[in-house]
């Protein structure tokens, strides 16, 4: 058997530390490969100080080669460790001239601080890092905030502080049991729910975050009563014979939720209710919503109640019922089913735009200078990005003319120009440049805000992430391992893959040697003593182009798409945000525009036909126009918006010659013609010229 069995490795010791423990919270999973007769603990392979995962995830022991492993064995058994005296100390420290080795339960033992991120970096008893905590911040003593036993506020190995709440004190043994138990997507404070911050001084202090999903979320079926509609009857007086729990489908033994809390229920009959689209509140949320001091309206009669009287009809009987969750409750309950349930993007950004408040900003704008524009205008300090958006285009010349503009079409221009903006480098997929002008104006934020600000305010897709910048942002710049692909730079490109196919050690240093410049300018400079060393030298390389040379771009963009929640949003629902920042929007077909308009006007006119039969065409090729042109020309975007357009596309007959695209309505009337010929004649015309002369008008500004 060629398999890594967990099962069978009780009793075998590790060949790095040599004990036969099996504490998965205290050493790692421990593994043994039955082949080769090889057993593991996975911490004690992952900080060893000589080796390197150079294999897949299903290669070796968790990716590392067997060859590899035997050899850090046999580094490792001339070193004696600093704490047993015995030989086998693969783990040393990384502080400059310090030389104690150890193995890594004694390295726990003298309470050495192991960081499983970055290199896998370990520091012995004497260099460990520690927290600075400024000496009026001390207290005699506060519960720990996960098991709430009392501990002294002073930071010591046992002890750690939260980096963002001051009064927030664990065991060292507490958070890393939650850790373990909550995994890299809801590790979080306990106090103030932060991640970012928090997670980052944790992993500094030795923590280890697994990258896996929480243990509560791989339990089956954990949520399945959540799935299980509410079905009984709550009113005082139920009139069913076949009894409460009886829910008869599309008649009036029916079961109504509670439109507020779906907590309880009602059969239509026993409350007047003649079809269930009607709404109905149970007693409990109704003088929530009708004695709040927010809610001062004057009450009015039920309708359908005439012949039943509320206190008969609608007010439950006092029985017990199914426990109702407080607010807080139902919003760690979605947390907790983040990854469990598929988020729909859509729904996620409408729940983001809750925060627009009915307040509205006016933005002039300069279609020819769009970019300078929208800056200006996001600079101001009286924008408030949850402020409603109102668009006014301005003609460049010398009126200053202004005209009504569609906010959609702004935000879809705004996302064009960013794509193909010096900020970014790449054909299709693109990665953040290193603009040392853009980095000075802080043109980077900006442009992580517009993206945010874009995406909540129902603009389009952007669709031009890479995978990598995509998993930087939501796993972090040090959990990503970039590709070729990712390097625009032909020069560096070159560099790469000639290390990469060097087929012998003389082929590998030559390469370098002429690459010298730049491998010391970039910090990649190493000294080669094997081939196989060229893997690492080409992932350092590419760590360093792709992600450490644009370390200040990408934490300002970072920073800038933290507008109105939106990263935190990304971070929660990758899957969700990668379909919208990494992939183009599909592709538009006539079915697809057809349902996409609204039809106001009489079914019969022979223009609606004709309407059908042309966006036919234009699937088919047999138009010089695209279905990107016709929603171009409707509406000012080329794609539908995740959010849907607002108001929704609309279709009518006008008595002209030519059609007419309304983008501010979203608007198309088309024209009335007595032929179809002449139809697809004067919409051809129309919508090719109009945007042909749009592009002329304003393509001689480039902007930044």
């Amino acid at each position: 058997m060629n398999k890594n069995s967990p099962s069978n490795s009780q009793n075998h010791a590790c060949v790095f530390c040599r004990r036969n423990d099996d504490c998965a919270n205290k050493y790692g999973e421990k593994k043994t490969n039955e082949k080769w007769n090889l057993t593991v603990h996975y911490y004690c392979l992952l900080m060893s100080s000589g080796i390197w995962q150079r294999g897949e995830e299903e290669e070796g022991v968790y990716g590392f080669l067997i060859e590899d492993i035997r050899k850090e064995v046999n580094r490792a058994s001339k070193l004696k460790c600093s704490v047993c005296k015995k030989n086998g100390a693969s783990i040393g420290c990384v502080a400059p001239r310090c030389k104690r080795s150890y193995h890594f339960p004694c390295g726990l033992q003298r309470e050495c601080i192991f960081q499983f991120t970055g290199n896998f970096a370990s520091f012995c008893w004497k260099h460990r890092p520690v927290q600075i905590i400024p000496p009026n911040n001390y207290r005699d003593s506060v519960p720990c905030t996960i098991c709430l036993e009392f501990i002294t506020t002073i930071p010591t190995y046992s002890v750690l502080r939260s980096p963002c709440c001051k009064n927030a004190w664990f065991h060292r043994d507490c958070v890393q049991v939650q850790a373990i138990n909550a995994g890299v997507f809801f590790f979080r404070c306990t106090i103030c729910n932060n991640s970012d911050i928090f997670q980052k001084e944790m992993l500094r202090m030795g923590i280890h975050i697994p990258e896996k999903d929480a243990s509560w979320e791989l339990e089956e079926n954990a949520y399945q009563e959540l799935l299980e509609p509410y079905e009984h009857c709550d009113v005082r007086r139920c009139r069913c014979k076949e009894g409460r729990d009886y829910n008869g489908p599309d008649s009036k033994w029916e079961i109504k939720r509670c439109q507020c809390c779906g907590s309880r229920g009602t059969h239509l009959a026993c409350s007047s209710l003649r079809s269930w689209e009607q709404n109905w509140e149970c007693s409990e949320c109704r003088s929530i919503i009708y004695n709040s001091d927010f809610r001062k309206a004057k009450k009015h009669s039920l309708p359908n109640s005439n012949n039943v009287a509320i206190t008969d009809c609608l007010l439950e009987e006092s029985s017990p019922k199914l426990p109702r969750q407080s607010p807080g409750a139902q919003s760690k309950d979605l947390l907790r089913q983040g990854s469990k349930f598929r988020r729909d993007i859509s729904t996620i950004l409408i729940e983001l735009g809750f925060q627009i408040k009915k307040k509205s900003k006016r933005l002039c704008i300069k279609k020819a200078d769009i970019w300078n524009s929208a800056v200006d205008e996001f600079k101001n300090q009286n924008f408030n990005p949850s402020y409603i958006i109102e668009v006014v285009f301005i003609e460049n010349d010398n009126f200053g003319r202004e005209h009504p503009g569609s906010k959609q079409e702004f935000l879809c221009l705004l996302m064009q120009h960013l794509e193909n903006s010096p900020l970014f480098e790449g054909s299709l997929s693109k990665n953040l440049s290193l603009n040392s002008q853009a980095l000075k104006e802080n043109l980077y934020y900006e442009a992580g805000k517009m993206l945010a600000i874009s995406l909540v305010h129902g603009g389009p897709s952007p669709g031009f992430f890479s995978k990598t910048l995509f998993n930087c942002l939501v796993y972090g710049p040090e959990n990503t391992q970039p590709v070729v692909d990712d390097v625009s730079d032909f020069d560096v490109a070159q560099i790469i893959i000639r290390i990469k196919t060097a087929t012998n050690i003389d082929d590998l240093n030559s390469v370098i040697n002429e690459s010298y410049n730049y491998l010391e300018l970039s910090g990649c400079l190493r000294h080669i003593t094997t081939l196989t060393d060229k893997y690492m030298l080409v992932e350092n390389i590419l760590v360093y182009h792709v992600i450490k040379r644009v370390q200040a771009p990408f934490e300002s963009f970072k920073q800038g798409l933290k507008t109105l929640g939106v990263l935190e949003k990304i971070q929660m629902y990758p899957e969700a945000f990668c379909n919208i920042l990494c992939h183009k929007p599909e592709t538009l077909s006539a079915k697809i525009l057809g349902d996409l308009f609204t039809v106001h006007t009489l079914p019969n006119v022979p223009a609606l036909g004709f309407w059908n039969s042309y966006l036919q065409s234009v699937e088919d090729g047999k138009s010089v126009t695209t279905m990107e042109d016709i929603l171009v020309f409707a509406t000012g975007c080329n794609s539908v918006p995740p959010t849907g357009f607002k108001p929704a596309p609309s279709i009518e007959c006008l008595h002209m010659d030519f059609p007419i695209g309304n983008k501010c309505n979203n608007c198309l009337a088309l024209p009335i013609t007595s032929t179809y010929k002449k139809f697809q004649e004067n919409m051809d015309f129309t919508i090719r010229n109009t945007l042909r002369l749009e592009k002329e008008k304003y393509s001689h500004y480039s902007g930044y």
